[in-house]
């Protein structure tokens, strides 16, 4: 799902919001239904446009584990970047490269997905403009959700459903080093910086209230063909947690 207010995106419409949901046909209606409310319920803004696409999914679907969450409040915006600046060098990923990354965050905010930089020279590599790099066909396994919260003694809360989510298909890539995260929601401070080395670490805050400056930065350390690895990103279905017959 995309929204955006004054035309569409690509007519230079201001994004509203957008989503995903990876699943079963007799879910479809539900979920439809809470992409629209999602889409015009939305702090930025009541949308003009307003597109919802349908995809069957022929592929295997791969069951990925979830990243481990871990939360860290802070006083101060100031405070929450310096600690994902200092989760980012844990990544080893060079001071220099860390704060190009933060500036092409906040020049680079109206790009709708996410930016890709390479870890080595801090050079964004995606050739996708301001459309970025849309992170698609995942989701919850909606069993190993409800299981999860229980073994992590977590409350239901569907803004970090959706980050863990999305960060977790992102860092089951052996080519991503790092992400780094922060809403363009202005009523929402908070943001992550997720490493398959030490989970999820939600920052809070990360932007001060009633900015709606954000975005999503993907450090990566290739080995491979760029096209593959957007290819994993885009296309391959992914559901979070695991198949039922590991949890009996």
């Amino acid at each position: 799902m995309r929204a955006a207010e004054g035309g569409a995106h690509e007519d230079g419409g201001k994004h509203i919001s957008g989503g995903e949901k990876l699943a079963r046909f007799e879910d479809l209606q539900e979920n439809a239904l809470y992409l629209m409310q999602k889409a015009f319920t939305h702090a930025r803004g009541t949308p003009d446009f307003f597109q919802l696409k349908v995809e069957a999914i022929s592929e295997p679907i791969q069951f990925i584990p979830p990243l481990q969450p871990k939360w860290h409040d802070v006083k101060t915006v100031s405070k929450g970047r310096q600690l994902a600046k200092h989760f980012l060098s844990q990544c080893g990923i060079g001071d220099s490269v860390i704060e190009q990354s933060f500036v092409e965050l906040e020049q680079n905010y109206h790009v709708r997905g996410a930016i890709v930089i390479d870890v080595h020279t801090g050079r964004r590599i995606d050739d996708r403009e301001n459309r970025g790099i849309r992170v698609t066909r995942f989701d919850w396994d909606p069993n190993s959700y409800k299981k999860w919260l229980k073994e992590e003694s977590i409350k239901d809360n569907t803004r970090m459903k959706e980050a863990i989510a999305l960060a977790t298909k992102v860092c089951s890539h052996e080519a991503t080093v790092a992400e780094l995260c922060w809403s363009d929601d202005p009523d929402y401070t908070t943001g992550y910086v997720a490493s398959p080395n030490f989970g999820y670490q939600r920052i809070s805050p990360l932007k001060e209230l009633g900015d709606e400056q954000g975005g999503r930065i993907i450090f990566v350390d290739l080995k491979e063909d760029l096209e593959s690895y957007l290819s994993f990103l885009e296309k391959t279905p992914v559901l979070i947690g695991w198949e039922e017959k590991e949890w009996i």
